[in-house]
Formats: structure tokens, sequence, C-alpha cells
């Protein structure tokens, strides 16, 4: 909620002061997940990876596949819904498995 404050100057104006509302209701975070991936090769999902969430270095994306490559699961990205679903349907799309779920 806005707080008012009201202030006289000399000539017995009143100046309207405003402090911004706070953001309460933040937009809910998703996970983009690469999963293991027996098919294609580390190299091929790591550029994969880079070509997709271009944000990535290329250090991040081997991580990310061998975290999946070693545990089935990795993160790439936790972001907003709309970039979460693309970053997701564009590694489907170069035939990496890949889902996306609600961040806690």
């Amino acid at each position: 909620m806005a707080r008012i404050n009201l202030e006289r100057e000399n000539n017995n104006s009143a100046v309207l002061e405003k402090k911004p509302a706070e953001v309460k209701n933040k937009s809910p975070r998703y996970k983009v997940l690469l999963h293991n991936d027996p098919v294609n090769s580390m190299e091929y999902v790591t550029f994969s990876l880079r070509e997709v969430v271009p944000q990535l270095s290329e250090q991040d994306a081997i991580s990310i596949m061998l975290e999946a490559h070693n545990t089935g699961i990795g993160l790439v990205i936790i972001c907003d819904l709309e970039p979460a679903e693309f970053y997701s349907e564009s590694l489907k799309a170069k035939g990496i498995s890949s889902s996306i779920e609600k961040d806690d």
C-alpha cells in the first residue's frame, strides 16, 4: 500500500509523496530439465544446449550435460514459463529429451 505524506510548503501548496508499492505477486519460476540421452553424443548435447540457451558458457553446458549423464537429469535454467517452454521445446526439436517443472 502506498503511503501518502502531505507537507505544506511556503506557498501553501501540498506536496504528495508516494512510496512505490512492493511487488507482492512474483510470477512463478520454472526449471528446464535435461534428461539423460543415450542416443545423442555428449558433444551434440553440449552444442545444442549452448545453441538453445545462448547465455550458457561452454563449461556450463558441459556441466549440465554431465549432470544429466551421471544422475539422469540436469538443471538447464530457471526462468519464467514462456522462455522455459521455448527452451524445452527447442531442445526437443533437436532430438534431446527435456521437460519443465515449477520451481518451489
